[in-house]
C-alpha cells in the first residue's frame, strides 16, 4: 500500500467520524428543543392562539429526529465496519458497561418519539408535517380509554432519557471540557498580536 492510499484511507476514516459527530450534536440540540417545547406545551392553557402551532413543530421536529437517526444508525455502522473490522473488541467490563449505555440511549431515541406518535393517535390528532399539510398515517388506532396511559408513558420515557442524557454528559465530562478548552484557544485572539 502506498503512502497516497494510506493518506487517502485515513481522511475517510476521519471524514465518517466527523459526519457521526455532526449527527450526534445535531440530534443533541433537536432533543433539547424537543425537551424544551415540550415541558413548556405541558403547562400550556387550551386556548392559548399559538398552541397548535407549537403541538405541530413538536411534532415535526420528533419525526426529523427519526430520521437523522436512521442517518446516524447507517453512519454508525460504517464506523464499527470500519473500526473492528480487523479485531474485535475485548468483551471487557468497561467495554460492555458503555456498549449497553449507548444502546440504551439509542432505544430511548426510538421509543420517545414514537410513544408520541402513540400519544398523538390514542387521541385520535394527526401528526402533520408542520406548515406542508403532509398527514403521516396514523399507526396507533384512536383510543381515547389508552389515551392517557400514552400521555403518561411519553412523559415518563422522556424524562428517563433525559436522566441518561444527564448520565451521559456527566460520563463524558472530561471530553467536554478538553473540546471547549481546544474550542475557546481556536477562537481567542493572539494577545502578542494585538499589543
Amino acid at each position: 500500500m502506498t503512502v497516497a492510499q494510506i493518506e487517502e484511507k485515513k481522511a475517510k476514516k476521519k471524514s465518517v467520524a466527523q459526519n457521526l459527530w455532526f449527527l450526534h450534536w445535531l440530534m443533541a440540540a433537536f432533543f433539547l428543543l424537543l425537551f424544551a417545547t415540550g415541558a413548556y406545551m405541558t403547562d400550556l392553557p387550551k386556548k392559548v392562539s399559538y398552541g397548535e402551532s407549537l403541538y405541530e413543530f413538536h411534532k415535526t421536529l420528533g419525526v426529523v429526529v427519526m430520521s437523522v437517526l436512521l442517518a446516524r444508525i447507517v453512519v454508525l455502522l460504517l464506523v464499527i465496519q470500519h473500526k473492528y473490522r480487523r479485531r474485535l473488541p475485548k468483551l471487557r467490563g468497561e467495554w460492555l458497561k458503555t456498549f449497553a449505555f449507548h444502546t440504551s440511549l439509542y432505544l430511548f431515541m426510538v421509543v420517545v418519539p414514537l410513544s408520541g406518535y402513540f400519544c398523538s393517535n390514542s387521541y385520535g390528532y394527526d401528526v402533520v408535517i408542520f406548515g406542508t399539510g403532509i398527514t403521516l398515517p396514523d399507526i396507533f388506532p384512536e383510543n381515547k380509554e389508552v389515551a392517557e396511559f400514552s400521555k403518561s408513558l411519553h412523559f415518563w420515557l422522556a424524562y428517563t432519557f433525559l436522566g441518561a442524557i444527564a448520565l451521559h454528559a456527566i460520563d463524558q465530562w472530561k471530553y467536554l471540557r478538553s473540546q471547549m478548552r481546544r474550542f475557546y484557544t481556536a477562537v481567542k485572539p493572539n494577545t502578542a498580536t494585538n499589543k
